[in-house]
Protein backbone atom coordinates (compact mmCIF):
# COMPACT_ATOMS: atom_id res chain seq x y z
CA UNK A 1 0.00 0.00 0.00
CA UNK A 2 1.25 3.48 -0.91
CA UNK A 3 2.36 5.38 2.19
CA UNK A 4 0.21 8.41 2.88
CA UNK A 5 2.25 11.62 2.95
CA UNK A 6 1.48 13.77 6.00
CA UNK A 7 2.03 17.42 6.83
CA UNK A 8 4.73 16.31 9.29
CA UNK A 9 6.55 14.44 6.49
CA UNK A 10 6.66 17.63 4.44
CA UNK A 11 7.79 19.66 7.46
CA UNK A 12 10.61 17.18 8.16
CA UNK A 13 11.75 17.21 4.53
CA UNK A 14 12.02 21.01 4.53
CA UNK A 15 13.24 21.51 8.08
CA UNK A 16 10.17 23.59 8.91
CA UNK A 17 7.62 23.40 11.68
CA UNK A 18 4.37 21.52 11.16
CA UNK A 19 2.50 24.76 11.83
CA UNK A 20 4.34 26.58 9.04
CA UNK A 21 3.59 23.81 6.54
CA UNK A 22 -0.06 23.77 7.59
CA UNK A 23 -0.31 27.54 7.01
CA UNK A 24 1.13 27.18 3.52
CA UNK A 25 -1.16 24.32 2.53
CA UNK A 26 -4.30 25.92 3.90
CA UNK A 27 -3.65 29.58 2.99
CA UNK A 28 -3.91 30.74 6.61
CA UNK A 29 -1.80 33.07 8.68
CA UNK A 30 1.08 35.28 7.62
CA UNK A 31 3.82 33.55 5.64
CA UNK A 32 6.56 34.67 3.27
CA UNK A 33 5.66 33.90 -0.34
CA UNK A 34 9.00 32.15 -0.92
CA UNK A 35 8.30 29.79 2.01
CA UNK A 36 4.77 29.17 0.83
CA UNK A 37 5.96 28.21 -2.65
CA UNK A 38 8.69 25.91 -1.24
CA UNK A 39 6.06 24.07 0.80
CA UNK A 40 3.61 23.73 -2.09
CA UNK A 41 6.29 22.46 -4.46
CA UNK A 42 7.62 19.94 -1.93
CA UNK A 43 4.06 18.76 -1.19
CA UNK A 44 3.46 18.14 -4.90
CA UNK A 45 6.83 16.42 -5.27
CA UNK A 46 6.10 14.06 -2.37
CA UNK A 47 2.61 13.26 -3.64
CA UNK A 48 0.70 14.94 -0.81
CA UNK A 49 -3.06 14.68 -1.32
CA UNK A 50 -4.96 17.62 0.10
CA UNK A 51 -8.60 16.72 0.77
CA UNK A 52 -10.80 19.10 2.70
CA UNK A 53 -14.45 20.11 2.96
CA UNK A 54 -16.05 16.73 3.58
CA UNK A 55 -19.71 17.59 3.40
CA UNK A 56 -20.63 15.28 6.26
CA UNK A 57 -19.12 12.40 8.24
CA UNK A 58 -19.26 9.09 6.38
CA UNK A 59 -21.91 6.69 7.60
CA UNK A 60 -21.23 2.98 7.77
CA UNK A 61 -22.93 2.50 4.41
CA UNK A 62 -20.62 5.10 2.79
CA UNK A 63 -17.30 3.92 4.16
CA UNK A 64 -16.42 1.98 1.03
CA UNK A 65 -17.35 4.71 -1.46
CA UNK A 66 -14.53 5.23 -3.94
CA UNK A 67 -12.88 8.65 -3.73
CA UNK A 68 -11.81 9.80 -7.19
CA UNK A 69 -8.99 12.19 -8.00
CA UNK A 70 -9.05 15.64 -9.57
CA UNK A 71 -5.91 17.70 -10.11
CA UNK A 72 -5.28 21.43 -9.87
CA UNK A 73 -2.42 22.52 -12.14
CA UNK A 74 -1.24 26.09 -11.69
CA UNK A 75 1.73 28.34 -12.37
CA UNK A 76 0.96 30.43 -9.27
CA UNK A 77 -0.86 28.96 -6.31
CA UNK A 78 -3.49 31.52 -5.22
CA UNK A 79 -3.47 32.67 -1.63
CA UNK A 80 -4.75 35.48 0.55
CA UNK A 81 -7.49 37.54 -1.11
CA UNK A 82 -6.77 36.37 -4.66
CA UNK A 83 -10.11 35.50 -6.25
CA UNK A 84 -8.83 31.97 -6.92
CA UNK A 85 -8.56 31.28 -3.19
CA UNK A 86 -12.31 31.72 -2.72
CA UNK A 87 -13.11 29.85 -5.92
CA UNK A 88 -10.97 26.87 -4.87
CA UNK A 89 -12.62 26.70 -1.45
CA UNK A 90 -16.10 26.31 -2.92
CA UNK A 91 -14.82 24.11 -5.74
CA UNK A 92 -13.46 21.64 -3.18
CA UNK A 93 -16.62 21.84 -1.12
CA UNK A 94 -18.72 20.87 -4.16
CA UNK A 95 -16.50 18.06 -5.45
CA UNK A 96 -16.20 16.49 -2.00
CA UNK A 97 -19.98 16.01 -1.96
CA UNK A 98 -19.55 14.03 -5.17
CA UNK A 99 -16.78 11.79 -3.79
CA UNK A 100 -13.86 13.58 -5.43
CA UNK A 101 -10.79 15.09 -3.87
CA UNK A 102 -8.37 17.66 -5.24
CA UNK A 103 -4.60 17.30 -5.43
CA UNK A 104 -2.66 20.49 -6.05
CA UNK A 105 0.30 20.68 -8.42
CA UNK A 106 2.25 23.94 -8.74
CA UNK A 107 4.24 23.79 -11.99
CA UNK A 108 7.87 24.96 -11.98
CA UNK A 109 9.35 27.09 -14.75
CA UNK A 110 11.61 24.19 -15.76
CA UNK A 111 8.58 21.92 -16.16
CA UNK A 112 6.82 24.53 -18.27
CA UNK A 113 9.81 25.11 -20.54
CA UNK A 114 10.31 21.35 -21.02
CA UNK A 115 6.54 20.66 -21.26
CA UNK A 116 6.74 18.14 -18.42
CA UNK A 117 3.91 17.29 -16.07
CA UNK A 118 4.48 18.33 -12.45
CA UNK A 119 6.12 15.91 -10.03
CA UNK A 120 3.66 13.59 -8.34
CA UNK A 121 1.00 13.93 -11.03
CA UNK A 122 -0.48 10.54 -11.97
CA UNK A 123 -2.30 10.58 -15.30
CA UNK A 124 -3.93 7.16 -14.80
CA UNK A 125 -5.48 8.16 -11.47
CA UNK A 126 -6.70 11.62 -12.54
CA UNK A 127 -10.34 11.93 -13.60
CA UNK A 128 -10.20 15.63 -14.47
CA UNK A 129 -7.91 18.66 -14.37
CA UNK A 130 -8.65 22.19 -13.20
CA UNK A 131 -6.21 24.79 -14.55
CA UNK A 132 -5.97 28.06 -12.64
CA UNK A 133 -3.34 30.74 -13.35
CA UNK A 134 -2.06 28.64 -16.26
CA UNK A 135 -1.04 31.11 -18.96
CA UNK A 136 1.65 29.39 -21.03
CA UNK A 137 0.22 28.63 -24.52
CA UNK A 138 2.48 25.65 -25.28
CA UNK A 139 1.82 24.06 -21.89
CA UNK A 140 -1.92 24.51 -22.43
CA UNK A 141 -1.61 22.68 -25.77
CA UNK A 142 0.37 19.89 -24.07
CA UNK A 143 -2.36 19.41 -21.46
CA UNK A 144 -4.87 19.15 -24.32
CA UNK A 145 -3.06 16.03 -25.58
CA UNK A 146 -3.57 14.09 -22.31
CA UNK A 147 -7.14 13.05 -23.11
CA UNK A 148 -8.28 14.04 -19.59
CA UNK A 149 -11.29 16.34 -19.05
CA UNK A 150 -9.96 19.89 -18.73
CA UNK A 151 -11.39 23.07 -17.26
CA UNK A 152 -9.56 26.40 -17.38
CA UNK A 153 -10.44 29.28 -15.10
CA UNK A 154 -9.01 32.09 -17.25
CA UNK A 155 -6.32 31.25 -19.81
CA UNK A 156 -3.50 32.72 -21.88
CA UNK A 157 -4.28 35.96 -23.69
CA UNK A 158 -3.86 34.42 -27.15
CA UNK A 159 -5.47 31.02 -26.55
CA UNK A 160 -7.80 30.03 -29.37
CA UNK A 161 -10.47 28.55 -27.15
CA UNK A 162 -12.20 26.95 -30.13
CA UNK A 163 -9.15 24.76 -30.80
CA UNK A 164 -8.50 23.41 -27.28
CA UNK A 165 -10.55 20.40 -26.15
CA UNK A 166 -11.50 21.95 -22.85
CA UNK A 167 -14.11 24.05 -21.11
CA UNK A 168 -13.31 27.65 -20.15
CA UNK A 169 -14.70 29.67 -17.26
CA UNK A 170 -14.01 33.41 -17.13
CA UNK A 171 -15.44 36.43 -15.40
CA UNK A 172 -17.12 39.04 -17.63
CA UNK A 173 -14.31 41.53 -18.29
CA UNK A 174 -14.91 43.46 -21.49
CA UNK A 175 -18.35 44.97 -20.90
CA UNK A 176 -17.73 45.81 -17.23
CA UNK A 177 -14.54 47.76 -18.03
CA UNK A 178 -16.26 49.34 -21.04
CA UNK A 179 -19.08 50.58 -18.80
CA UNK A 180 -16.64 51.74 -16.11
CA UNK A 181 -14.51 53.66 -18.63
CA UNK A 182 -17.53 55.13 -20.41
CA UNK A 183 -18.98 56.34 -17.10
CA UNK A 184 -15.75 58.20 -16.35
CA UNK A 185 -15.73 59.73 -19.83
CA UNK A 186 -19.35 60.88 -19.49
CA UNK A 187 -18.32 62.59 -16.26
CA UNK A 188 -15.90 64.78 -18.20
CA UNK A 189 -12.62 62.84 -18.01
CA UNK A 190 -10.80 62.72 -21.34
CA UNK A 191 -7.23 61.73 -20.49
CA UNK A 192 -7.37 58.05 -19.48
CA UNK A 193 -4.63 55.41 -19.30
CA UNK A 194 -4.70 51.64 -18.87
CA UNK A 195 -2.28 50.30 -16.25
CA UNK A 196 -1.07 46.69 -16.42
CA UNK A 197 0.02 44.11 -18.98
CA UNK A 198 -2.76 43.24 -21.48
CA UNK A 199 -0.84 40.15 -22.58
CA UNK A 200 -0.60 38.67 -19.07
CA UNK A 201 -3.78 36.60 -19.44
CA UNK A 202 -7.12 36.45 -21.23
CA UNK A 203 -8.90 38.43 -18.53
CA UNK A 204 -6.38 41.29 -18.61
CA UNK A 205 -6.61 41.35 -22.40
CA UNK A 206 -10.42 41.48 -22.35
CA UNK A 207 -10.28 44.33 -19.81
CA UNK A 208 -7.86 46.23 -22.03
CA UNK A 209 -10.11 45.68 -25.04
CA UNK A 210 -13.10 46.98 -23.07
CA UNK A 211 -11.10 50.07 -22.13
CA UNK A 212 -10.03 50.69 -25.73
CA UNK A 213 -13.56 50.06 -27.03
CA UNK A 214 -14.95 52.77 -24.73
CA UNK A 215 -12.26 55.23 -25.82
CA UNK A 216 -12.87 54.50 -29.51
CA UNK A 217 -16.63 54.95 -29.15
CA UNK A 218 -15.96 58.36 -27.60
CA UNK A 219 -13.32 59.26 -30.21
CA UNK A 220 -10.52 59.37 -27.64
CA UNK A 221 -7.01 57.90 -27.60
CA UNK A 222 -5.28 56.35 -24.55
CA UNK A 223 -2.73 58.31 -22.53
CA UNK A 224 0.51 57.43 -20.72
CA UNK A 225 1.38 54.23 -22.62
CA UNK A 226 4.41 53.59 -20.38
CA UNK A 227 2.02 52.16 -17.78
CA UNK A 228 0.57 49.62 -20.22
CA UNK A 229 3.14 46.87 -19.80
CA UNK A 230 4.80 44.51 -17.40
CA UNK A 231 8.23 45.93 -16.54
CA UNK A 232 7.04 49.19 -15.00
CA UNK A 233 5.31 47.14 -12.27
CA UNK A 234 8.34 44.94 -11.52
CA UNK A 235 9.17 46.92 -8.38
CA UNK A 236 7.89 49.94 -6.42
CA UNK A 237 11.05 51.82 -7.44
CA UNK A 238 10.41 51.22 -11.16
CA UNK A 239 6.83 52.40 -10.77
CA UNK A 240 7.81 55.54 -8.85
CA UNK A 241 10.45 56.37 -11.45
CA UNK A 242 7.91 55.96 -14.26
CA UNK A 243 5.58 58.37 -12.48
CA UNK A 244 8.36 60.91 -11.95
CA UNK A 245 9.34 60.72 -15.65
CA UNK A 246 5.78 61.36 -16.83
CA UNK A 247 5.45 65.00 -17.80
CA UNK A 248 1.66 64.95 -17.52
CA UNK A 249 -0.17 62.21 -15.67
CA UNK A 250 -3.55 61.06 -17.00
CA UNK A 251 -6.75 62.09 -15.28
CA UNK A 252 -7.66 58.43 -14.74
CA UNK A 253 -5.80 55.13 -14.43
CA UNK A 254 -7.98 52.13 -15.33
CA UNK A 255 -5.98 49.23 -13.85
CA UNK A 256 -5.92 45.58 -14.90
CA UNK A 257 -6.73 44.44 -11.36
CA UNK A 258 -6.86 45.64 -7.77
CA UNK A 259 -3.26 44.73 -6.99
CA UNK A 260 -1.95 46.81 -9.90
CA UNK A 261 -4.21 49.66 -8.72
CA UNK A 262 -3.04 49.42 -5.11
CA UNK A 263 0.65 49.39 -6.12
CA UNK A 264 -0.05 52.43 -8.27
CA UNK A 265 -1.87 54.28 -5.46
CA UNK A 266 1.07 53.71 -3.09
CA UNK A 267 3.54 54.96 -5.71
CA UNK A 268 1.42 58.03 -6.52
CA UNK A 269 1.11 58.91 -2.84
CA UNK A 270 4.90 58.72 -2.41
CA UNK A 271 5.21 61.32 -5.16
CA UNK A 272 2.73 63.57 -3.35
CA UNK A 273 -0.11 62.90 -5.81
CA UNK A 274 -3.58 62.76 -4.27
CA UNK A 275 -6.32 60.30 -5.15
CA UNK A 276 -8.92 61.26 -6.34
CA UNK A 277 -8.15 65.01 -6.19
CA UNK A 278 -5.25 64.80 -8.68
CA UNK A 279 -5.72 61.38 -10.31
CA UNK A 280 -8.55 58.84 -10.31
CA UNK A 281 -7.71 55.13 -10.01
CA UNK A 282 -9.87 52.04 -10.63
CA UNK A 283 -9.20 48.32 -10.16
CA UNK A 284 -10.82 44.95 -10.83
CA UNK A 285 -11.57 41.99 -8.48
CA UNK A 286 -13.14 43.67 -5.41
CA UNK A 287 -10.39 42.19 -3.24
CA UNK A 288 -10.34 42.72 0.52
CA UNK A 289 -7.52 45.20 0.00
CA UNK A 290 -9.69 47.31 -2.31
CA UNK A 291 -12.13 47.85 0.56
CA UNK A 292 -9.58 48.91 3.18
CA UNK A 293 -7.09 51.03 1.23
CA UNK A 294 -7.39 54.80 1.62
CA UNK A 295 -9.18 55.91 -0.46
CA UNK A 296 -11.32 52.85 -0.98
CA UNK A 297 -10.94 51.59 -4.52
CA UNK A 298 -13.52 51.74 -7.28
CA UNK A 299 -13.44 48.24 -8.76
CA UNK A 300 -15.38 45.41 -10.38
CA UNK A 301 -16.77 42.65 -8.19
CA UNK A 302 -16.14 39.03 -9.21
CA UNK A 303 -18.48 36.42 -7.65
CA UNK A 304 -15.42 34.34 -6.74
CA UNK A 305 -17.08 31.83 -4.42
CA UNK A 306 -19.94 31.21 -6.86
CA UNK A 307 -17.39 30.65 -9.62
CA UNK A 308 -15.98 27.75 -7.61
CA UNK A 309 -19.37 26.02 -7.58
CA UNK A 310 -19.82 26.70 -11.31
CA UNK A 311 -16.34 25.33 -12.04
CA UNK A 312 -17.10 22.14 -10.11
CA UNK A 313 -20.35 21.66 -12.03
CA UNK A 314 -18.60 22.19 -15.36
CA UNK A 315 -15.75 19.76 -14.70
CA UNK A 316 -17.91 17.06 -13.11
CA UNK A 317 -20.43 17.25 -15.94
CA UNK A 318 -17.60 16.97 -18.48
CA UNK A 319 -16.37 13.82 -16.73
CA UNK A 320 -19.88 12.36 -16.69
CA UNK A 321 -20.80 13.40 -20.26
CA UNK A 322 -17.52 13.69 -22.22
CA UNK A 323 -19.33 14.21 -25.55
CA UNK A 324 -21.05 17.42 -24.40
CA UNK A 325 -20.10 20.35 -26.68
CA UNK A 326 -17.25 22.36 -25.19
CA UNK A 327 -18.31 25.48 -23.33
CA UNK A 328 -16.93 29.00 -22.88
CA UNK A 329 -18.71 30.68 -19.99
CA UNK A 330 -18.46 34.24 -18.69
CA UNK A 331 -19.84 34.98 -15.21
CA UNK A 332 -21.44 38.40 -14.76
CA UNK A 333 -19.50 40.99 -12.76
CA UNK A 334 -20.67 44.16 -10.99
CA UNK A 335 -19.24 47.69 -10.85
CA UNK A 336 -18.41 49.04 -7.39
CA UNK A 337 -17.91 52.82 -7.31
CA UNK A 338 -15.96 54.07 -4.29
CA UNK A 339 -13.89 57.04 -3.14
CA UNK A 340 -10.92 56.52 -5.52
CA UNK A 341 -13.00 57.99 -8.36
CA UNK A 342 -14.65 60.75 -6.34
CA UNK A 343 -18.28 61.70 -6.83
CA UNK A 344 -19.62 60.68 -10.22
CA UNK A 345 -22.96 61.03 -11.97
CA UNK A 346 -24.05 57.43 -12.56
Amino acid sequence: MEKKVTIQDIADALGLSRNTVSKALNNTGVLAEETRQRVLEKAAEMGYRRFIYLSHPSSSSEENVEIKELALITQNMPYGSHFGTYALNTFQEKISRNNYRLSMFPVRDTEISSLQLPKGFNKEKTAGILCLEMFDPEYIEMLDTLGIPLLFIDTAADTDMTQIRADFLLMENHLSVYNLTDTLIQNGYRNLAFAGEPGHCRSFNERYQGFMHALNDNMLTPAASQFTGRTVFDSPQDLEEAISRTMQLPDVFVCANDFVAIDLIHALKKRGIRIPEDVLVTGFDNSTESRIIDPRLTTVDIPSSKMGYIAADMLLSRIKEPDTPYRIMHVRTTLKFRESTGELKL
